[in-house]
């Protein structure tokens, strides 16, 4: 039995059930937009042989010829992608297609035509699709990855400033801990994610355009007078990328495995922080937002299940296990050259498109959220026992001995510590009137020192 594809009938979720959501990614990572940059690249090239006084077979070509080239790219649709794959079937060879349908395309010109076989001349193979795959991932993140992440991050600074003044019991250890303000938590977490996206930025992918053992031999034997590795680097540069004058076979792949590690600590963060707000959820300390028709469970009506950053948690992990993966993998390549590294970059699109669907659900998420300011309240009310540390603390300063294992002795695993309790013992300290008083006026819901500044900061 077999199917047509549709969205109900794809394998793979990414093209099924979330087909729609990921639209934004199909214009630089699926198979038409690969081979689209391998036009791009090869056509780069040529023009770059046209350029270089030193080959003289290749003039260089008019404005008319470039605009020519050029709308081959900006034109390229599935049509033109169905040609090439079809010369595949004949040739198993996808980067020689390419090359065959571009001399086929442009044979009919004849301003072109006398040049035809300075396409893909002297190439190898990785010269066209290092740069096609750098092609992608630099349209990709530009595009998609990166102007979703920042609006994350818009997100999450515009919540830490409404919030910032809002008191909540912190918990280390699951057990409750210093007070904070609920802004505060959330700039801890705009603070991470900005850091590492500065880290994504700063990623400069290299490419390579020197052959099949990366020493331009057959360039040398056909024209021993031109400069290559120049040549070379301004296509490269030309292209956007930085220009890697030592490689094998292929581009040894350093630079995508750092995006690939920046991206994935970029998941990690915002995985911690969907961990973090479902168990806020589940202290009631967030609600969410209900809209009229949804169910949150097949038998149980009251249930509002936190799905979004249980979605966004699940995706976040299956993205994580590729990426790591490729970037453990790509920079490892037997000798001059193995085939492993293409099947692993055939999966760019599938981690990005995992992580982009993990983004969109942590919004759709973060825009549910309700502070529930009463239960916030009677989580601090209930946890006097958090102010021992102020207590102590000051106890230290005024040289009173022991003062840890006394707060130690009236508080630790003890249920029912009251205010009544903490103000009896400052009563009976034998420190400034000035320090007494302060101690008596704290409250666990004002004992969140200056974290209501820090979040204005972010």
């Amino acid at each position: 039995m077999s199917y047509e594809l549709s969205p109900l009938t794809a394998v793979s979720p990414l093209d099924g059930r979330y087909q729609r959501k990921l639209a934004p990614l199909r214009a630089y990572f699926s198979e038409m937009a690969l081979i689209r940059y391998r036009v791009q690249v090869e056509l780069a090239w040529l023009v770059a042989l046209g350029e270089e006084a030193g080959i003289p077979e290749v003039p260089a070509l008019s404005q008319a010829q470039r605009a020519r080239l050029a709308e081959l790219v900006t034109t390229f649709g599935v049509a033109e992608a169905e040609a090439i794959k079809a010369i595949e079937a004949r040739t198993n060879h996808d980067v020689k297609a390419v090359e065959y349908w571009l001399k086929e395309h442009l044979g009919d010109d004849p301003s072109i035509r006398p040049v035809l076989e300075f396409i893909h001349f002297a190439c190898t193979s990785e010269d066209i699709n290092n740069l096609a795959h750098a092609l992608m991932l630099a349209g990709g993140l530009e595009c998609v990855i990166v102007p979703k992440l920042e609006e994350i991050l818009a997100r999450l600074k515009e919540l830490a400033r409404l919030h910032a003044d809002q008191p909540m019991l912190a918990h280390t250890h699951g057990q409750p801990a210093s007070p904070t303000t609920l802004g505060k938590e959330l700039a801890n977490v705009a603070f991470r994610l900005e850091r590492r996206l500065a880290r994504l930025r700063a990623v400069k992918l290299t490419g390579k355009m020197n052959g099949a053992v990366g020493s331009y031999n057959a360039h040398v034997v056909a024209y021993p007078d031109v400069d290559w590795p120049a040549l070379s680097r301004r296509v490269v540069e030309g292209l956007g990328f930085e220009h890697n004058p030592f490689t094998i076979q292929i581009e040894p792949h350093d630079t995508m495995a750092e995006l690939f590690d920046a991206v994935a600590g970029i998941n990690t963060v915002l995985l911690d922080l969907d961990r973090d707000v479902w168990g806020y959820i589940h202290l009631a300390y967030f609600k969410q937002k209900t809209k009229e028709h949804e169910v949150g469970s097949s038998t149980m009506p009251h249930k509002v299940n936190p799905i979004d950053f249980e979605n966004s948690e699940g995706n976040l992990g299956l993205a994580n296990t590729l990426l790591r993966h490729m970037a453990d993998k790509l920079p490892i390549s037997r000798w001059q050259r193995d085939l492993t590294d293409s099947t692993v970059l055939r999966n760019m699109g599938v981690a990005l498109g995992h992580s982009l669907l993990a983004y969109d659900s942590c919004l759709v998420g973060l825009g549910k959220l309700e502070v529930n300011p009463e239960r916030l309240a009677q989580d601090l009310e209930s946890n006097w026992e958090v102010l021992a540390e102020p207590i102590q603390t000051v106890m230290r300063r005024y040289g009173i001995p022991n003062p840890y294992e006394k707060l130690k002795a009236l508080t630790r695993g003890k249920s029912g510590i009251t205010r009544e309790t903490l103000h009896e013992l400052i009563a009976s300290l034998e420190i400034p009137e000035e320090a007494k008083r302060r101690l008596l006026e704290l409250t666990p819901a004002a004992y969140t020192g200056i974290a209501a500044d820090l979040t204005r900061k972010i």
